[in-house]
């Protein structure tokens, strides 16, 4: 088991999330950052959708009450291990009573923790992920609190050490062209991507919230659409909303377009006040970004391979 001692600001269990569902009205869910939850696993030979921890900010401190290894990910939270810095990127080996303490970071906004053998809570529609809107999943649907106890199967065997990097963070994110380009108009679209935005700090697991000086108010409504992760909003007022995992699945704001989805896991990093600009991209250019992606990951995968 893992003993949650301080829950800090958000604390969840988290796997690839819900599909299949979305005509039900049931959001994804699942780790905002699904490329840190794959490198953590593929670190300790897991599963890729082996269930994590998502550990939003820090501030939180967790006693491990079996032996195991773990692997971290995602943003540096100055984590220690018995009041020894760790880094992510690396696994590490954790005896019973050991504590896992997370300060915050300087950048990026959330670490995710793999331990060996993932995370043994229970299914819900084909997933152990948290769904923190409908209140299924995870632990009881909610947030982990302290004094939770987190089922794990305890490692007594020898890990050999290894480790990863990150993809490369993006502040420039490639879209999908607009589906509603010809009712918002070109002029406003030629804004929208000449345009920084700072991320809100009203922003969370649903979207995020982009504020900006520039205008891009409009009096455009329409009928629900289905939308999902990476589609963002335009609501009266201007300020663009990019939906993420804990999004609704139906909407009637205009779209500006669709966040690629090479890109889309960049904003479980990106903090208050960070800079974030946009471009459109082809679908071809879009292919090759994920296709990238997809090769950093079949290298690690290759370099680990003589390792594990």
């Amino acid at each position: 088991m893992i003993k949650v001692l301080k829950s800090g600001v958000l604390l969840t269990i988290q796997d690839f999330g819900r599909n299949g569902y979305r005509h039900l009205g049931v959001s994804k869910a699942g780790s905002l950052d699904p490329f840190a939850q794959i490198i953590a696993n593929r670190l300790l030979n897991n599963n890729d959708n082996d269930a994590v921890l998502e550990i939003t900010v820090g501030l939180c401190e967790l006693e491990f009450t079996c032996d195991t290894v773990i692997a971290l990910h995602g943003a540096d939270l100055q984590a220690t291990l018995d009041g020894q810095a760790i880094y992510p990127g690396w696994t590490y080996t954790v005896k019973n009573k050991q504590v896992l303490s997370f300060a915050t970071g300087r950048a990026g906004l959330r670490a995710y923790l793999a331990v060996k053998g993932g995370i043994q809570n229970t299914e819900v529609m084909g997933s152990k992920s948290t769904d923190l809107n409908a209140c299924f999943g995870g632990i009881e649907g909610r947030a982990l609190a302290t004094g939770d106890e987190i089922p794990i199967t305890p490692y007594y065997g020898e890990f050999i050490k290894v480790g990863a990097i990150a993809p490369a963070q993006r502040k420039l994110i490639r879209l999908h062209p607009s589906p509603h380009a010809n009712l918002l108009g070109e002029p406003l679209l030629n804004n929208f991507v000449s345009t920084a935005f700072k991320v809100s700090s009203n922003s969370n697991r649903m979207g995020v919230r982009l504020e900006h000086k520039n205008n891009l108010v409009h009096s455009h409504s329409l009928p629900s659409l289905g939308v999902s992760p990476g589609s963002i909003q335009l609501p009266p007022n201007g300020e663009p909303i990019v939906l993420l995992n804990d999004g609704q699945t139906t909407g009637g704001y205009p779209l500006l377009g669709t966040v690629i989805e090479a890109d889309l896991h960049q904003f479980a990093q990106f903090r208050p006040l960070d800079t974030v600009e946009f471009k459109y991209v082809t679908f071809e250019e879009a292919a090759k970004a994920k296709q990238k992606l997809n090769g950093h990951l079949h290298q690690l995968s290759l370099a680990l391979k003589n390792n594990l």
